[in-house]
């Protein structure tokens, strides 16, 4: 399966790096490959290293404007205009997403691919890996999107929380081996 999996380059306390090797690691010995925005900096580092070391393949998309940070040694790359095209070959080339911890990009990588699976423009699992609780502010704001009648889908029917990588793979293959 190609995982798309949308994260900081930022490099990030243990509580944040562990599991994220952790998560990397049952990739690369499911011999799934990662599809990511290519960094070779902070966690994206540590993620594509644990996917690569247990055996996954890597495919990474970066931007122009981060070209310097792609990752040399992925076994494919692909450079970007911008980060609307950079976007759009992410969900092109994976079967499934997983959201880790992550900045303003990473948000708005994740509301774009929930906003596109709102509206029946891709039917692909989307599963947010809360690691330490990171995004239990933002399930409760989908929630309540949810509650209110923002959303026209039920939320599970959008995205997945999951507390750990274990639970995060699991629903994964799961969703993948159902169609």
């Amino acid at each position: 399966m190609n995982i798309c999996v949308f994260l900081s380059a930022a490099d990030l306390d243990e509580r944040y790096t562990a599991p994220a090797r952790e998560f990397a690691g049952l990739l690369g010995k499911a011999g799934h490959t990662l599809v990511w925005g290519g960094s070779d900096t902070g966690l994206m580092k540590v993620v594509a290293d644990g996917v690569q070391e247990a055996g996954g393949r890597l495919v990474g998309v970066s931007v122009d404007f981060l070209a310097a940070k792609a990752r040399a040694r992925a076994d494919e790359m692909t450079i970007t205009k911008d980060l609307a095209e950079r976007k759009a070959l992410l969900l092109a080339k994976s079967d499934a997403i997983v959201v880790m911890v992550g900045g303003t990009g990473t948000l708005d990588e994740a509301t774009e691919i929930l906003e596109l699976k709102k509206h029946g423009k891709h039917a692909k699992p989307v599963v947010v890996l809360n690691t330490a609780g990171f995004y239990d502010g933002l399930k409760t704001q989908f929630q309540r999107m949810e509650d209110e009648g923002f959303l026209p889908r039920p939320l599970v029917d959008l995205a997945f929380f999951a507390e750990d990588g274990r639970t995060a793979l699991a629903h994964l293959e799961s969703e993948i081996a159902a169609r």
